[in-house]
């Protein structure tokens, strides 16, 4: 893999937790490369460590030991302000349970991340708007997250993450929440919209339909990247 076309890479990653008088390691040296515009599913049981491992990719949280690069810039060099700028500009978040901002209309939830960047206010609201009409909610923007369905919260909320355009777009179990036909549509919205705009994409997922839909699959067990494949077959 060329040097230039890596978003992610992780070299010698570890986390580990004190629980009361033990050391509990949940990521041991990992090391790993994800391209750009690459979609990746990450699977494995509950507590092997999907969550932390996306938690450190965007900067919320800092390793135990090892290094992690995003676009070529060193976030474990950063200070805590440093990676949340970062993270603002350049990073997009989905959720399982959605996280919409309740007591904000859904042309206001997608406003948040590009009035957080500084963007030109005209300009932000024509993105918005056109972005809603893009997943097929441009007709609900003045309305709040719980005059929602479910799949309609999630698809807002794919919308604010890739609304102020991010390099990396980082899922949490976004069909996790939502029946398996509203999943189907969400993913299938998620992975087009992610595609279309030439995004990096890392899943956290225990659904088959998600991984079957990476061009990468890894499985995390015991710390470690117990299976990598490019292609899976359920």
């Amino acid at each position: 893999m060329e040097s230039e076309n890596i978003v992610v890479s992780l070299r010698g990653l570890s986390r580990s937790y004190r629980e009361g008088e033990q050391t509990r390691v949940v990521l041991d040296h990992l090391d790993l490369d994800i391209a750009r515009g690459e979609c990746v599913a990450l699977l494995g049981r509950s507590g092997s460590g999907k969550s932390t491992l996306l938690n450190l990719i965007s900067g919320i949280d800092l390793p135990t030991a090892g290094t992690i690069r995003v676009d070529g810039v060193e976030l474990t060099a950063l200070n805590e302000r440093e990676r949340t700028l970062f993270r603002r500009r350049h990073v997009g978040f989905v959720y399982q349970f959605f996280n919409l901002i309740p007591t904000l209309t859904v042309e206001e939830n997608l406003l948040l991340p590009l009035e957080l960047n500084r963007r030109d206010k005209g300009a932000a609201r024509r993105t918005a708007i056109a972005l809603l009409e893009e997943i097929g909610l441009g007709d609900r923007r003045t309305a709040f997250p719980d005059q929602l369905s479910g799949g309609e919260q999630q698809r807002v909320a794919i919308a604010r993450a890739l609304v102020h355009d991010p390099l990396l777009v980082l899922a949490d179990e976004p069909t996790g929440n939502l029946d398996a036909d509203t999943g189907r549509h969400v993913l299938a919205l998620l992975d087009r919209l992610t595609r279309q705009a030439g995004k990096t994409l890392i899943v956290v997922t225990h659904s088959k339909a998600v991984a079957g839909l990476a061009d990468q699959v890894l499985t995390l067990a015991n710390g470690h990247i117990a299976a990598q494949a490019r292609e899976v077959a359920w």
